[in-house]
């Protein structure tokens, strides 16, 4: 929501709206001109509004939209506002269960960094340029593409970019096959002679580039280790926090070999890097001056984002909330944390998601070294009976994880300051609010009784 109102204000609209607390998010619109309450209230609605624009964590009893509707005015969803901002450009729309935010930023950044100037809306705060969003004056605009609410079918994109296909957001898909479908049916909004980027690799991704070959009009470019893939990954070599990436083009993309560095750690990462190169390439970027600027990339705030380090200890906050991007970054993580101990405080985040894949979730934390896991945040869900964190915990412990139940979240400093040790890192790890705790845990290993 943010990204939509950055882009406005920069275009020149005005614009209001509110959130439910102050932050820097809050703080960067105001800075644009943006006018942001704090709490909702059917008195924040602008007199002479012409639009509302909602997302889908909007309840329909939200007091400024039931007023916006009893005004007659018209009430706009986010994608479909995102749409209208995309009009009149170039778009790379990056869909996919997990690494859309950081696949998209690389591509802001890598793009912005050859002067091509993009428009951008990242759902996160890049390290550099530092936004969420841009209006740029270039052609290119670059966007997430958010299957979760199937909102994704609403953008008409050149270049459509597909990580991998999952079931997750169990409250909207039930079955695999509605996943496909509404993947399908995105890939069915490419614009006549554009381009489907897609994982070779990834199952489902080779899945559904099954079901939508041969599609007239449909340029497929796959990327991957896989031996056919367009651009096929030939190494990731780990060098700490970064890795370097060799790839090999086609004939189609100029048949080069090309050797780049990823300036943030992991073999997911480097692949959202390859699959950024490929769109870039898709749309005619020189791949050979694309692939050096993707290393300005640097990352996004709460994926892997370094917090600080006190008494020894680093302590890095991820977004990770499904339990393949448990794994993926608790793997990457590995290699910086040398000799020391990987301990997690993990926050659940929906009951949905947590009665589907908790015992995955409890599987993939047992990669740390020790595990604290705390209520799940509930975000826009009602609670389901029989429907907690003990679902996780008893998983992770079935499978020889060190795992500690923490119910209350303002225990969790004093608790880890007593389980680490120099070397050590701490992973803060979920979609709620357990990022607030990385600050307060930090200060809890510093103090002086630590």
């Amino acid at each position: 929501m943010s990204g939509v109102a950055k882009v406005l204000a920069m275009r020149g609209a005005r614009v209001s709206g509110s959130d439910t607390k102050d932050s820097p998010i809050v703080g960067a619109l105001r800075e644009l001109g943006a006018t942001v309450h704090i709490g909702h209230s059917a008195e924040n609605l602008a007199a002479d509004a012409t639009s509302v624009v909602v997302s889908s964590a909007i309840r329909d009893d939200n007091l400024e939209l039931v007023t916006a509707r009893e005004r007659g005015i018209p009430v706009v969803h986010r994608s479909d506002a995102l749409a209208a901002l995309m009009d009149g450009s170039r778009p790379i729309a990056v869909a996919g269960t997990h690494g859309k935010t950081t696949t998209t930023s690389m591509l802001a950044v890598s793009l912005r960094t050859l002067g091509l100037d993009p428009s951008y809306v990242i759902g996160g705060d890049l390290d550099a340029p530092g936004s969420s969003a841009l209006h740029g004056d270039g052609e290119i605009f670059v966007a997430e593409a958010d299957e979760s609410d199937r909102s994704f079918h609403k953008y008409a994109p050149e270049v459509a970019i597909i990580l991998n296909v999952e079931l997750d957001h169990h409250a909207n898909y039930a079955s695999m096959d509605e996943i496909y479908e509404s993947f399908e049916t995105f890939v069915g909004r490419v614009r006549p002679g554009g381009a489907l980027v897609i994982s070779a690799d990834h199952p489902g991704a080779r899945e559904l580039t099954a079901r939508v070959g041969g599609r007239d009009g449909l340029r497929v470019l796959t990327y991957g280790e896989e031996a056919g893939a367009d651009v096929r990954v030939l190494a990731i070599e780990p060098h700490g926090l970064t890795s370097e990436v060799t790839v090999r083009l086609a004939e189609s993309l100029g048949a080069a070999e090309l050797t780049f560095t990823v300036s943030v750690p992991g073999r997911h990462y480097a692949l959202n890097a390859v699959a950024a190169l490929t769109a870039g390439a898709a749309l005619d970027v020189p791949a050979a001056e694309l692939a050096p600027a993707l290393a300005s990339y640097t990352g996004v705030k709460r994926r892997l984002q370094l917090k600080g380090v006190a008494a020894g200890v680093q302590v890095i906050d991820s977004y990770a909330h499904h339990p393949t991007e448990i794994a993926a970054d608790l793997e990457a993580i590995r290699g910086g944390a040398g000799e020391g101990r990987v301990l997690v405080v993990f926050q659940p985040h929906l009951f949905s998601r947590t009665q589907e894949l908790g015992t995955e979730m409890g599987q993939a934390l047992a990669l740390a070294d020790a595990s604290v896991v705390l209520d799940i945040y509930p975000a826009r869900e009602d609670p389901v009976p029989g429907v907690t964190s003990a679902l996780i915990i008893d998983a992770a412990a079935r499978h020889g994880a060190d795992v500690t139940a923490e119910h209350d979240r303002n225990a969790v400093p004093e608790l880890i300051a007593g389980m680490a040790k120099p070397g050590d890192l701490v992973l803060t790890m979920g979609a709620g609010d357990v990022t607030d705790l990385g600050p307060e845990i930090l200060a809890r290993l510093q103090s002086p009784e630590n």
